[in-house]
């Protein structure tokens, strides 16, 4: 029983650990993704645009203040509101003043993708010639470090009590352990905790999409009411204050359900649960939307089905000293149920997986793919949990007969039983206790990793916005060497890119400008930037451009290329006192 003492409180150590860690460094990804403006980035344009368009992968909702545009001065412009081009709720455009003067403009620009996650970002476009521009004094509306890690911890906790409620009470209908009440501190848990995350992503939400701070909670919430996210997670709440006012009416006359009319009420009322998730996330965009629908509602109530059931079956077990007081019966009904519930998982996470990684490479080649395959190991880890528990099932529900006896021949030869003597009952639970606890323990860290998946962009929709981003062209008109470098320190909030800008891309004297943006696809600012070019065929370099910070964003007036030639791009990013990368690209600059 001590070892069972210190897996358990490892279980909770690590449960919780995990959750304050990931709902606290996680950022909130971005599931659009732009595949296009007009004015294209960074393109210059002889004459002034009337109007500004944004093309996204999929569907997106605008805020109150989706965009901003930034004069060359860095003065804000008066625009008109927002609104979908006609019958393109994928496109977002906004009117501009009348006359725009000669210089480089800067937009910046937020808007919530259709499964419910906020996309911000920023653009530059000039008239007639680019000047520099001052981007980082651009108000930060990428998001707020406090707000989002609220928000992430609920959305944790969220997934937690619904599994534990909704498998806490399938377990208490189907397996029917002879003493319910037991179960009653888990569904409370579960229900007070999943009322709780929902209150709380209520009011959060308008902030979260916002990128403002947890006080602007109740300014925003009207109009969180008015968008879907908003308005599922109100159902949510409804459907939590009716399956509490049906239990508290059937304790109040004190009936005994009949098991039929148990299930008849909690099988709708579970599906519609698992709804309020499903259509506020990667189900309710992208292709084959229904079918999408349909799989990650399954998906969903059998994780909470097995996953619930075994936090309720441990309980049990805890209590039971002998199989009197927790019969085999119940232990086998569950053992079933989890076996459908694995079935259902393995369909279901198979669809899901073709869905949202689109081809091999995304499985590696993306966030989205390496975080399923670490939840793909933690799965084998959990069925191989879970046959192991199977087998200890099986020995608590064959019955214990007495050991034979074997004579050994000869004068005082001892009695010596049989290889194969029954493990005793007793035993028995103590072994299926622990086998229990560790699949619990890895089931935790499955559902974690499920809902880390529900905040990252799926490998279709990355190599989608790669893949548009590689054939954006602007023909007919002057545009400089752009250059873009990912970048990573290792650290937390340590990704992002640099856009280099070579202005006009060839032999002689340029311009270099250099813009950093964050994980999120938000302009950044860092203490430290140096860039240089090295021709390696003909040993030429390292040239230090010797761009300094222009009050966020960093420049040289003049750097000159002396020949043509594919040049190797150095970029040493630092974006702490101890954290720094060094990433380079080819380029090609011409005559």
């Amino acid at each position: 029983m001590a070892s069972y003492g210190v897996l358990r409180g490892a279980l909770t150590a690590c449960a919780a650990l995990v959750l304050l860690v990931l709902g606290a460094a996680v950022p909130a990804s971005a599931h659009a993704t732009l595949r296009g403006s007009n004015p294209a980035d960074g393109t210059v344009l002889q004459r002034a645009p009337r109007e500004l368009t944004l093309t996204f992968s999929e569907s997106v909702g605008l805020l109150t203040d989706s965009f901003r545009v930034y004069d060359p001065r860095n003065h804000r412009l008066r625009t008109g509101e927002a609104d979908h081009a006609p019958g393109r709720s994928d496109t977002a455009r906004l009117g501009l003043p009348a006359r725009l003067g000669k210089g480089t403009y800067t937009v910046a620009w937020r808007v919530v993708s259709a499964d419910s996650h906020p996309v911000s970002g920023a653009l530059t476009f000039s008239v007639g010639e680019r000047t520099a521009t001052p981007v980082t004094a651009v108000p930060d509306r990428t998001e707020n470090p406090t707000t989002t890690g609220l928000y992430n911890i609920a959305r944790y906790l969220a997934y937690l009590a619904v599994a534990l409620l909704l498998g806490t009470a399938a377990f208490a209908v189907y397996c029917r352990p002879p003493s319910r009440g037991q179960l009653r501190p888990l569904l409370l848990v579960g229900a007070w905790t999943l009322l709780g995350t929902t209150l709380a992503l209520l009011l959060l939400r308008g902030p979260y999409e916002e990128g403002t701070s947890p006080s602007n909670a109740f300014s925003t919430l009207v109009h969180t009411l008015t968008t879907r996210p908003g308005e599922l997670l109100l159902l949510r709440l409804l459907l939590l204050l009716i399956a509490a006012a049906g239990a508290l009416t059937l304790r109040h006359w004190r009936r005994r359900v009949p098991r039929r009319a148990a299930l008849a009420a909690a099988v709708p009322l579970s599906v519609a649960l698992a709804l309020t998730w499903s259509a506020a996330e990667h189900a309710s965009a992208g292709i084959q939307v229904p079918l999408a629908l349909v799989s990650n509602t399954l998906h969903l109530l059998a994780t909470a089905v097995w996953l619930g059931g075994l936090a309720a079956l441990l309980l049990c077990l805890r209590r039971a000293k002998d199989t009197e007081a927790l019969p085999p019966r119940v232990v086998t009904r569950f053992s079933r149920v989890a076996l459908t519930s694995v079935v259902v998982l393995v369909v279901t996470g198979t669809y899901q997986s073709w869905r949202g990684l689109g081809s091999w490479q995304a499985l590696t080649g993306t966030s989205y793919g390496r975080i399923l395959l670490a939840k793909l190991a933690a799965v084998t880890l959990l069925l191989l949990a879970a046959a192991w528990s199977r087998v200890w099932t099986a020995s608590l529900a064959r019955p214990v007969a007495a050991a034979p006896v074997r004579v050994l021949e000869g004068a005082g030869a001892p009695a010596v039983p049989p290889a194969a003597e029954p493990v005793s009952p007793s035993l028995t639970l103590t072994y299926l206790r622990r086998s229990v606890l560790a699949e619990a323990a890895v089931g935790v860290v499955v559902l974690v990793l499920t809902t880390l998946l529900t905040s990252t962009l799926p490998g279709r929709a990355a190599e989608e916005a790669t893949a548009a981003g590689a054939g954006t062209d602007t023909v007919g008109i002057p545009s400089a060497l752009v250059t873009t470098i990912p970048f990573d320190t290792g650290s937390p909030g340590g990704r992002g890119q640099v856009q280099i800008t070579l202005d006009p891309g060839r032999v002689g004297p340029n311009s270099v400008q250099a813009v950093v943006y964050g994980p999120d696809g938000g302009l950044a600012s860092v203490p430290e930037l140096r860039l240089t070019l090295t021709l390696p065929s003909r040993d030429i370099g390292p040239l230090d451009t010797k761009v300094t910070n222009r009050g966020g964003y960093w420049a040289a007036n003049t750097f000159s290329v002396p020949m043509p030639g594919t040049w190797t791009m150095k970029a040493t990013v630092r974006v702490s006192e101890l954290d720094q990368v060094t990433v380079e690209r080819s380029v090609r600059v011409g005559r």
